[in-house]
């Protein structure tokens, strides 16, 4: 707006000299205005004191910046929200939009684009467009020297949508046996440039007791996990799978998949498993029905094998075969819809296989469980019995409760007790916790 050459102070005294009696066009010839501007003049300042014009004038002032903040505050909202929706998808040739096909823009190279939008959109400086969306003039202006990695990338992605619910550690291990030479921190960049990050299944937190270490196998047949994993089929059957883990390599040694499975079962079970690998010294597990049935304890018996039981409500005393069937159900089940028994049995067989032989393992330092061989000293020929009446033998053991002895009573198993309690012979005696 042009700034007029006339004070109020000036302007208010032309008026009153015309108030005074001097015609209109003297006054005006005389200040060098023209009549349209005195009229103006009149229509605007007529009557006011010069205190009165002063003060209008500072609120027209202040009224025009007022209105320049309201423009400018009205742009950068709409500026704002034309970065918001077209970060939401909507096409348009300066923005990326999220596409199954295309990944995301890395932050930088996002904001240089969203700058360029708005200075080409809103014809905007590049000032007042990083000033916007709260970007550093000097990381929009940066050009980048980095090394083109569409191949490394490209692998990445073809590895994680076939190894869905592997992270980049894993990635990092497959692709160093592939012979890719890569910092851990630059695939973790690639990884999350890629938006690869694989969604946390978490469960309720609930408070925890006094933890204490489990003991550790020091080699192969040493101690085995066994539990039960449910799944249904698509036609609303229910299934049941039995998981067998070594404790020491953390290799699955079987999946047996059926509708039910009885004690009689397992045991069959585990002798076809003894006679592939040999018989384990001890076997953990936890206290459901088909592992405390009498043909389960009458095997333990007879093998001379020895069996735990956990302590009722506590599957962390199974955490082998815990952790194992999390990743089982993680990676393999719920990956998966299956129509049939075969096709479960199928694709158990093959993920087993690929468990074993090629997912690296972190607890064994990236190796697979196939490739943990017996160390040469190892303990584990030496046989874990206990004391009884007879001589030796495997004990049958269960994890104690608060105030009651682990070690058996006066030497006898817990087939011998489970045996005289159900013939009436033990009164009052409590025997395992089943």
């Amino acid at each position: 707006m042009k700034r007029s050459r006339f004070t109020e102070e000036q302007i208010i005294g032309i008026l009153r000299e015309q108030e005074g009696g001097h015609p209109t066009a003297d006054v005006c010839r005389r200040h060098g205005i023209s009549g349209a501007t005195f009229y103006k003049w009149k229509s605007k300042y007529g009557g006011l004191e010069v205190s009165e014009a002063r003060r209008l004038k500072a609120l027209e002032d202040e009224n025009a910046k007022l209105k320049k903040l309201l423009a400018e505050a009205m742009l950068d909202n709409a500026m704002l929200k034309d970065i918001a929706s077209k970060k939401n998808g909507s096409p348009s040739d300066g923005i990326p939009s999220a596409t199954p096909t295309e990944p995301w823009p890395s932050p930088p190279d996002a904001r240089r684009e969203a700058v360029a939008h708005l200075r080409v959109e809103h014809v905007v400086s590049e000032r007042r467009a990083c000033r916007v969306i709260g970007a550093d003039r000097t990381s929009v202006r940066y050009l980048p020297g980095r090394g083109d990695d569409s191949d490394l990338r490209a692998r990445l992605r073809a590895l994680s949508a076939e190894r869905r619910r592997f992270g980049y550690r894993r990635l990092h291990l497959l692709l160093r046996r592939e012979g890719v030479v890569i910092n851990h921190k630059k695939l973790r960049r690639l990884y999350a440039l890629e938006r690869l990050q694989v969604r946390r299944r978490g469960g309720r937190k609930r408070a925890l007791g006094t933890r204490a270490p489990m003991t550790l196998p020091q080699g192969p047949n040493q101690r085995w996990s066994l539990d039960f994993v449910s799944d249904t089929l698509t036609d609303g059957r229910r299934l049941r799978i039995l998981a067998v883990v070594g404790d020491f390599s953390r290799e699955c040694l079987c999946l047996v998949a059926d509708t039910s499975l009885s004690g009689r079962r397992v045991a069959r079970e585990l002798d076809r498993l003894i006679a592939c690998r040999g018989k384990p010294l001890m076997v953990v597990s936890d206290n459901g029905t088909e592992l405390t049935s009498m043909a389960i304890l009458q095997w333990s018996q007879d093998r001379r094998v020895e069996w735990h039981y956990i302590a009722p409500g506590k599957p962390q005393q199974n955490a082998f075969v815990e952790s194992f069937n999390g990743r089982l159900r993680d990676e393999c089940l719920n990956e998966t819809l299956f129509s049939s028994l075969a096709q479960v049995r199928a694709v158990l067989a093959a993920w087993q296989q690929d468990y074993n032989e090629v997912r690296p393992h972190s607890a064994l330092g990236g190796r697979t469980q196939a490739s943990i061989m017996l160390p040469p000293c190892s303990p584990a020929s030496r046989p874990l019995r206990v004391a009884s009446g007879d001589g030796l033998r495997p004990a049958l053991t269960q994890a104690a409760r608060d105030g009651c002895d682990e070690e058996g009573r006066d030497g006898e198993t817990a087939l011998d007790r489970t045996k005289k309690r159900r013939q009436g012979g033990l009164a009052g005696n409590r025997g395992l916790y089943f």
